[in-house]
Parts: C-alpha cells; sequence; structure tokens
C-alpha cells in the first residue's frame, strides 16, 4: 500500500470519527485521542504483514495494540472502510471475521468463534452498514447482514437477515421500527 493511500484511509477514518461521533470536536482530538481509530491503523499494519507470513511480527504489534487501545483485532481479520468503533475498550474480532463498511462497533463488541478446527471459518461475517450496540456478542461462522443491528448485550448465535434487529439473550430478530 502507497503511502499517499494510507494518507487518504488515516484522513477517511479521522473523518469517520468526526461523522459518527457528536463529541469529537476537531480532526486533532480524533487523531490523538481515539482508540478505536488507533486500533483500526495498527490493524492495517498487522494486516499487510500477516499477508506477507511476517505471522508472529504481525502478532507482536497486534499485541502492543490491544495494550495501548484495549482494542483487541487478529491480524487476520479482514476489516473494511469506515469502521468506527466507538469508546472502543473490550472489542474483540477474531481471526477468520470479516467487517464491511461503513460498520459501527461500540464498547465491548466480540465477534468470536465457536470451533478450534484450524483453518476453517471460526467467526462471524458482518455485512455493510452494521450497527452493533455495546457488549452486543456475535459467536460462530454466522452472517449479519447489511443494515442490521445488534442490540447492546444480545448474544448472537444465528444468522441476522438485512435491515433487521437483533436482541437478547439468545437473540430473537425484530422487524425494524416503522418510521
Amino acid at each position: 500500500m502507497g503511502l499517499r493511500r494510507l494518507l487518504s484511509l488515516c484522513l477517511e477514518d479521522i473523518q469517520t470519527a468526526r461523522v459518527r461521533d457528536p463529541a469529537a470536536r476537531s480532526m486533532l482530538e480524533v487523531l490523538l485521542c481515539y482508540p478505536g481509530v488507533h486500533a483500526i491503523w495498527a490493524h492495517r499494519v498487522c494486516h499487510s504483514l500477516w499477508h506477507k507470513d511476517c505471522l508472529l511480527l504481525a502478532r507482536l504489534i497486534s499485541q502492543w495494540a490491544r495494550m495501548h487501545t484495549g482494542i483487541e483485532i487478529h491480524p487476520g481479520a479482514v476489516i473494511g472502510r469506515r469502521l468506527f468503533i466507538d469508546h472502543g475498550m473490550g472489542v474483540v474480532i477474531g481471526e477468520t471475521a470479516t467487517v464491511g463498511d461503513d460498520v459501527t462497533l461500540f464498547h465491548g463488541v466480540t465477534l468470536g468463534g465457536t470451533s478450534l478446527v484450524p483453518n476453517a471459518k471460526r467467526h462471524p461475517s458482518v455485512g455493510n452498514g452494521v450497527v452493533m450496540g455495546a457488549h452486543a456478542v456475535a459467536l460462530g461462522p454466522i452472517t449479519i447482514a447489511d443494515g442490521a443491528k445488534v442490540g447492546a448485550g444480545a448474544v448472537v448465535l444465528h444468522n441476522v437477515p438485512a435491515g433487521m434487529t437483533a436482541v437478547g439473550v439468545p437473540a430473537r430478530i425484530k422487524a425494524p421500527a416503522r418510521q
């Protein structure tokens, strides 16, 4: 990835935080004080190293980022553009997870695995425009489709259709509210 492309993505991440967080007062504040943004930047480096077979270095950097941000993103996870991790502490994104574009994750979200089978899809796939509330958990090789919402504290064990909302433990699918 070229330097110009990297800087463009970093600027996009800062602008995403400014748009999605009404408390973000300036670009400088986001640049210096937003652990979700820092975790995403570290993940880009780690993911690149992971695909160049620098597995140990990728894991070391990801663990350093985890210590400094409170957010753990495995270097093998695939992250789309404009991911916003609000507050961030306790977010975990597993190795085979995929996260689409324009996703919002609140603190404590876990995209976790349920299998010990190596080289298998073990973690969720999160579509574009998904919002996952605080402490929501999605487990296993499930799909949370485009535009879905997962309520705070929900434990999702099955697919969530596009545009639907999952709430509860275990999560149940609810039709979107009429506007």
